[in-house]
């Protein structure tokens, strides 16, 4: 028993009667860790002692550092915050806790990286998007530490838009895009040291383009071919630059860009087989718009008939069709005709065969005959006969026994009119 109490009075004595802290780096920074080691002064024994083993603990306020008790006089702390400023000691016992010896307090203050270069980008990249869509704007800071709080405002009066803090040197806000035209924003990024804005961003907030109008643009009111006509297209609203292009039907004529908005034209010179409907394409990136179906007929010359549209052709071939139908039925009915009359021998004898006269002696010459015949030309109602007769010459009286034969005879032909609706063989005779 004596031995055991002058073992523990050697122990007593030997023990350091004083601890101290040090910290490792001796400013520590935010994100970056820390290293406290127990140590005794160079006045003080060694802890370690042979055969004596001792244990270690870190406090921080009044609250035990994880793992409490240890056998290193070291600890590393990582990934420093703000919160880990406070005020730390540390303790050492004996493995059988027969005396606890402990350091004084360190202040411990964490310090923060201040905030700095600070930069405002946007998305989609460029600067540009289209009224109605999602505009989002990222706050970027180049370094800081610890928890950073982030601010947006538009326009250079600063409207705030909304805020985020959170442990990381980025941050993004969604906006809804507002009307055309220019916007600007910014952002700010501050961790206890003060915000440190970022620069002005322009924002073009673009319009998609609206149905475009087509006009043709002609030199008279009813354009033929061989003409040069102008194709016009304009979009009332849209940002440039546009893309305008030119259709006939659904074959595509050519395109024009307007690079500072507006409309765009193309030039057509005319053929008759540009007659059709016409319509045209804006396009600024948001799809494109097409315009009304607008008509153009083409006035074609009568004589240049390759040129003729089919719907004047078709015209003129069914009025040529109707002619020659009645062509053909009035031919009909003159053949019909004629073959009635072969059926009905006409009225008036055929061309006669002149024939010598003879006559005898006698007192009263013979009656002269008149011959006639149609020449069948017909003019409106009219019917033009030849007529022949023959004359004779009157014998003597101091020869009646001498039989004379008329020789010479020259046939006269005389010509009459007569109507065909009431001509007759009396007719005729009264004609000579």
């Amino acid at each position: 028993m004596l031995l055991k109490l002058l073992l523990l009075l050697c122990a007593q004595r030997c023990e350091p009667t004083e601890l101290f802290l040090t910290v490792s780096p001796s400013q520590p920074v935010e994100g970056n860790s820390m290293t406290l080691t127990c140590r005794v002064p160079a006045s003080q024994p060694p802890l370690q002692k042979v055969g004596v083993q001792h244990q270690f603990c870190f406090f921080k306020d009044v609250s035990v550092l994880r793992p409490s008790w240890t056998d290193s006089p070291e600890l590393r702390v990582p990934a420093l915050t703000r919160a880990h400023s406070g005020s730390y000691w540390c303790a050492a016992r004996t493995a059988e806790a027969l005396k606890t010896v402990r350091s004084r307090r360190v202040q411990i203050h964490v310090r923060r990286v201040p905030v700095h270069a600070v930069s405002l980008d946007t998305r989609p990249p460029g600067g540009r998007v289209m009224e109605g869509e999602t505009l989002v704007l990222v706050c970027v800071a180049a370094g800081g530490t610890g928890d950073i709080t982030f601010r947006w405002y538009r326009g250079a009066l600063g409207s705030p838009l909304g805020e985020k803090t959170q442990p990381s040197l980025a941050a993004e806000l969604e906006v809804p895009a507002g009307r055309g035209g220019e916007e600007t924003f910014y952002c700010t990024a501050d961790n206890g040291h003060g915000p440190s804005l970022s620069g002005l961003v322009s924002i073009a907030v673009g319009i998609p383009v609206s149905q475009p109008v087509l006009t043709v643009k002609a030199p008279g009111a009813e354009p033929a071919a061989g003409e040069a006509v102008e194709l016009h297209c304009e979009a009332a609203r849209g940002s440039p630059p546009i893309l305008y292009l030119f259709y006939h039907g659904d074959v595509p004529l050519g395109s024009r860009s307007a690079p500072f908005g507006g409309g765009a034209s193309f030039n057509l010179s005319l053929t008759a087989d540009h007659s059709g409907n016409y319509s045209c394409e804006a396009d600024n990136g948001q799809g494109p718009r097409r315009s009304e179906v607008v008509p153009l007929h083409l006035t074609v010359p009568a004589e240049d008939g390759e040129n003729l549209p089919p719907a004047i052709l078709e015209g003129l071939l069914g009025s040529l069709g109707l002619t020659a139908v009645a062509l053909i039925v009035c031919c009909w009915l003159k053949r019909r005709a004629g073959r009635r009359s072969a059926r009905d021998p006409p009225r008036s004898p055929p061309s006669p065969v002149l024939r010598e006269s003879t006559y005898l002696n006698s007192a009263a010459p013979v009656q002269q005959q008149p011959i006639y015949e149609n020449v069948n030309v017909v003019s409106g109602g009219e019917v033009y006969s030849l007529v022949y007769h023959t004359q004779q010459e009157r014998q003597s009286a101091a020869a009646p026994s001498l039989r004379t034969r008329v020789q010479g005879t020259d046939p006269s032909a005389i010509y009459s009119r007569v109507n065909t609706t009431s001509t007759t063989d009396d007719d005729y005779e009264d004609a000579m």
